[in-house]
């Protein structure tokens, strides 16, 4: 499982999800799916425009996780 830490770095931030839209010039849905941690996929224009960002590398912001057991 991959979790995302946008949530946190924006928090830490004080973002919308609409200044960062605005910002970085990705589309409201593809940073809400993020934020929410439901995307399926995700382009490599977006997580790199998301690392430029915030200044962090992808391991920052994309961490592999064990999946909980069931």
């Amino acid at each position: 499982m991959i979790k995302c830490h946008l949530s946190r770095l924006m928090g830490e931030r004080k973002l919308k999800i609409s200044d960062l839209a605005r910002d970085t010039g990705l589309h409201r849905n593809t940073i809400t799916l993020l934020y929410q941690e439901t995307a399926t996929r995700v382009d490599l224009e977006a997580i790199e425009a998301l690392c430029r960002y915030f200044q962090v590398g992808i391991a920052d912001l994309l961490e592999i996780v064990d999946a909980p057991a069931a």
